[in-house]
């Protein structure tokens, strides 16, 4: 059988080599068994979360329209990279075509960045919905909702078309292998046989600086919330709380991620590949487990959910 060819030496490159996880044969049995699970459970958990929201009335408002939006984000996120990194673990060459490379780079950066802009809208919402209660209703209405849900969007996909384009026309070399299970900018970019500090500058202004500024506007939005929670009476205060903890949590793990791998030049550390399994897979598998175990309205909606269905399957 024809080995496939990898790259063109002097214009194209056709195929990538992902080093994987390991190169213990152990290893990556026990991370396919594991990562396996923490997809399934990480599809099942967001989907379930998205249904009990249309479904309960009670839950149709901004804070769980956002919501929504994140578990979907949730669900397609680790979609564009486990698959492949699962079915990597039974095959020795590990090869992604080029094409498949920037798709996935593509997709990556769109949720990736999607999602930080989501999370820095929803802290708003807090903030409103805690800081100026009567006030609420008014100032996230639905058409105001819709509207920064297709302003996140939309950035997130200018942010993505503009940051994988600067990996397309650049010339790569033979023989290296990105050491990483999924293609990503800073990884492909290392892999030009050319200068690429102008590009490694443009990486860090761009993803970098996205990551930084919606991290203190997180921040910062935050912090006014606790303060204005001193002045609220106890209830109110120990469930406002109970959900800013939720989204801090969020926050601190995926934008954690984001500053430690683009807010620096294209270096390798050996951090990097445990950093991206927790940002690929893990972070999105905690989400669902944080916003239903800490939020007593998702717990109750996802109680009569079940009752419904068990009193349906009754009959």
């Amino acid at each position: 059988m024809e080995e496939p060819v990898l790259l063109n030496q002097t214009t194209v490159v056709t195929y990538f080599r992902l080093r994987g996880l390991s190169i213990n044969q152990n290893v990556q049995m026990a991370a396919f068994a594991m990562f396996l699970v923490f997809y399934v459970l990480t599809l099942i958990g967001n989907i379930l979360i998205v249904i009990t929201i249309i479904y309960d009335h009670h839950l149709h408002t901004p804070m769980y329209f956002f919501l929504s939006n994140l578990s979907c984000i949730d669900v397609c996120h680790p979609t564009v990279t486990v698959p492949k990194m699962l079915i990597d673990t039974w095959s020795e060459e590990k090869l992604i075509s080029f094409d498949a490379c920037v798709t996935q780079m593509f997709f990556l950066h769109l949720f990736a960045c999607t999602e930080i802009f989501l999370l820095t809208v929803m802290a708003y919402d807090r903030y409103v919905a805690i800081c100026k209660p009567l006030q609420y209703m008014t100032v996230m209405n639905w058409k105001v909702c819709v509207l920064l849900a297709v302003a996140l969007w939309t950035g997130g996909t200018i942010h993505s078309i503009a940051l994988t384009s600067l990996t397309i026309k650049l010339p790569y070399c033979d023989p290296e292998e990105m050491d990483n299970f999924f293609c990503d900018v800073p990884q492909v970019v290392k892999l030009a046989c050319t200068d690429t500090h102008i590009i490694e500058i443009l990486i860090v202004s761009n993803s970098g600086l996205i990551s930084m500024v919606c991290f203190m506007v997180l921040v910062v939005s935050y912090a006014v919330i606790l303060v204005s929670l001193r002045q609220q009476i106890s209830e109110g205060r120990r469930k406002a709380l109970s959900t800013c903890a939720a989204h801090l949590t969020v926050v601190t793990l995926f934008l954690g991620h984001c500053i430690f791998i683009y807010s620096r030049p294209s270096t390798s550390l050996p951090e990097d590949k445990v950093v991206s399994v927790f940002f690929t897979a893990v972070t999105p598998l905690l989400n669902p487990i944080i916003y239903t175990l800490r939020n007593e309205d998702m717990k109750n909606a996802l109680n009569k959910l079940m009752g419904r269905v068990e009193e349906r399957g009754k009959k």
